[in-house]
């Protein structure tokens, strides 16, 4: 990684600085969230976010809900029939 590589990564990184929403689907793991989009649980509310790039479970194992913690990987799930 280069060092204009690293100063990229942090304006990303850095709240102060708007980002184009995005959201992509990983093939048999989470939802990725990037930018300025807010997370609200079932009940609409806002859900706590300390980074601006999030993971989101699809497999219902984590223990950090609503986040990913990897368990995807422990329990087969895949997304073969999403």
């Amino acid at each position: 990684m280069t060092a204009a590589d690293g100063a990229r990564a942090s304006v990303r990184e850095d709240p102060a600085v708007p980002t184009v929403p995005r959201i992509v689907a990983c093939p048999d793991g989470p939802i990725v969230v990037r930018g300025d989009v807010e997370i609200v649980d079932d009940r609409g509310r806002p859900v706590p976010r300390r980074r601006r790039t999030v993971a989101l479970c699809r497999c219902g194992g984590t223990t950090i809900p609503p986040y990913c913690d990897g368990t995807h990987k422990a329990n087969g799930f895949s997304t073969a029939g999403c």
